[in-house]
């Protein structure tokens, strides 16, 4: 096993924008989770719907262009999408069961992510900047669309270290002023987790039995990858983000063929954090003993975890 997606591998600097643009073929992404992952979005649609969608009623005409685009996409993935009807993909599990075949009765926005792994965002123009006006958020990785929503990007960013007070806040609302229709750029970030659950919408608290810093004691974690896209709708402007989970346990780095290297540098990354950072990643009090664990499994390459 390879893993996917590793920004934690030197090639880019935490806490930093970092964007990099990507083609339509690479806009959405289809993994091993594809199907795990639409069915904790069907559960949570329909048991935390509050939770998980807001919208602001004049955001209609710009959720169906997402949902336009995102059929145009699926569109050339006969693979993914063999079945459709009316217009949308019919998804059939492995026993050929429709598991969702789309519905005129819900919100675009919904329906869009209700086909894929990724989690939508729309940021609106105002005379304030960008705020959150809908998304479809099913994966947080520690923030709430409840706190969040209607929010400025200063808002939304309140306790991101560096991001409003140093340059990192102006790089973004710069990209955004200058974002052209077409145009589509990727990044990615890494946190650390215990739990295989992809919904956290509060604060991330690690358990303590990782503090004894053991080999063994990575077995409970996963590296949780974001990888964010954005784009300008072309009629209303506003900016879609994709927000795309890998979210693996930390042991199958050393299924990876890099895993060795991969664990070194992802504990150079850890101990290159400040303060702040490591506080925001949840992270302080366990810094020294997962950075002991990640040097361990770098010697011991292939070897498993006990």
């Amino acid at each position: 096993m390879a893993f996917l997606h590793t920004p934690y591998d030197g090639s880019k600097q935490p806490f930093s924008v970092g964007l990099e643009p990507v083609g339509e073929t690479e806009w959405l992404e289809t993994d091993k989770a594809f199907w795990p992952q639409l069915a904790r979005k069907q559960e949570l649609l329909a048991s935390s719907r509050e939770t998980v969608f807001r919208a602001r009623e004049d955001t209609g005409e710009a959720q169906r262009e997402v949902l336009d685009l995102v059929l145009a996409n699926l569109r050339n993935r006969p693979d993914v999408y063999p079945g459709w009807s009316g217009g949308r993909p019919v998804l059939r599990d492995r026993d050929g069961k429709t598991v969702f075949a789309g519905s005129p009765d819900e919100p675009a926005l919904v329906t869009a992510s209700r086909f894929i792994q990724e989690d939508l965002v729309l940021m609106r123009k105002s005379e304030a900047g960008y705020f959150l006006a809908a998304a479809c958020l099913c994966f947080p990785s520690s923030w709430s669309l409840a706190d969040k929503f209607g929010q400025s990007m200063h808002g939304i960013h309140e306790h991101v270290p560096d991001f409003n007070a140093g340059r990192m806040g102006q790089v973004v609302a710069r990209i955004f002023q200058n974002l052209q229709t077409g145009q589509l750029l990727a990044r990615y970030n890494w946190s650390i987790y215990d739990t295989p659950e992809l919904h956290h919408p509060k604060p991330k608290s690690l358990s303590p039995q990782i503090l004894d810093g053991s080999l063994a004691s990575l077995g409970a974690l996963f590296i949780r990858v974001e990888r964010q896209t954005l784009r300008r709708l072309p009629g209303s402007g506003d900016i879609l983000f994709t927000i795309k989970i890998h979210h693996d346990p930390i042991f199958q780095l050393q299924r990876d063929p890099r895993g060795a290297a991969l664990a070194g540098s992802l504990r150079e990354q850890l101990l290159g954090l400040s303060a702040d950072q490591l506080s925001y990643k949840g992270l302080t009090p366990f810094r020294d003993a997962l950075a002991g664990a990640l040097s361990r499994m770098a010697e011991t390459g292939s070897e498993a975890i006990a």
